[in-house]
């Protein structure tokens, strides 16, 4: 597996600590840039610089790891060099599939999972810019305490369509929620429901979907935030750049 760490000198931390993974290997196409997305302005900064920033920002993440591609190496160098605020990022070259870039993050922590210097991992979307420290920290909190912890919002609009398509269906039992991230676990069964499903050629639609199948954590909801959307469509960078804008004249 191809990863670069970062140059700066890592600190000694004290252990146990968290780990933050922020998933910058897609291609976001779908925004319409010739670039992935991540690396796009926003406010005077890329975008995951935020994302990176704002894990940098919590007092128990003790490791910050990127997952990169390999052609995106240059955007890479540029964002740590210039926009990270000091803060020691190591770099992961990511896979094919979302599942499998997570898998590589995962591995190579996994020393410091089997050690257990590492207690919990997070997992986010760089594509999710907005993530304010007090969600992290919150997931990481929830996380540690019953296992798993997934941020989301109330859908409130969502309604059950039967099995012909067509009819409504009764409305499932319990709220349902719109999932965020990031999403957190304990480091050693999240490695091992990663490496399982792996074994098993198991594609999930999310972290949460590999840690039922092949774990018996339980995974709590934390409330999410209304500002932690995904950029997705060219006018969430816009809607992105007003909330900045509202934050920074409210201050």
């Amino acid at each position: 597996m191809a990863e670069r760490k970062s140059r700066r000198a890592r600190r000694v931390r004290r252990a146990p600590y968290a780990a933050g993974v922020v998933l910058a290997s897609g291609a976001g196409t779908r925004v319409g840039a010739a670039m992935n997305k991540v690396y796009l302005p926003l406010a005077g900064r890329r975008l995951v610089s935020w994302s990176l920033g704002a894990f940098a920002r919590v007092p128990d993440i003790g490791a910050l790891v990127l997952v990169a591609r390999p052609q995106d190496g240059e955007l890479v160098e540029w964002v740590l060099d210039r926009e990270v605020d000091g803060a020691e990022v190591e770099v992961v070259y990511g896979g094919e599939t979302r599942q499998e870039s997570e898998l590589r993050a995962l591995r190579h922590l996994a020393s410091r999972i089997d050690d257990g210097t590492v207690d919990t991992v997070l997992l986010h979307d760089a594509a999710r810019p907005l993530v304010s420290p007090a969600l992290i920290a919150g997931v990481l909190h929830s996380a540690r305490e019953h296992g798993g912890a997934i941020p989301g919002l109330p859908a409130e609009d969502v309604v059950a369509v039967g099995d012909d398509g067509a009819t409504l269906a009764e409305q499932a039992p319990g709220p349902i929620i719109r999932a965020q991230t990031p999403q957190g676990f304990r480091a050693g069964p999240l490695l091992a429901a990663y490496e399982q499903a792996a074994r098993e050629e198991f594609l999930g639609t999310d972290t949460a979907s590999c840690i039922e199948r092949f774990s018996a954590l339980p995974v709590h909801w934390v409330r999410g935030e209304q500002q932690n959307f995904k950029i997705t469509y060219p006018h969430d960078l816009v809607i992105a750049e007003q909330v900045l804008a509202a934050a920074e004249y409210q201050t």
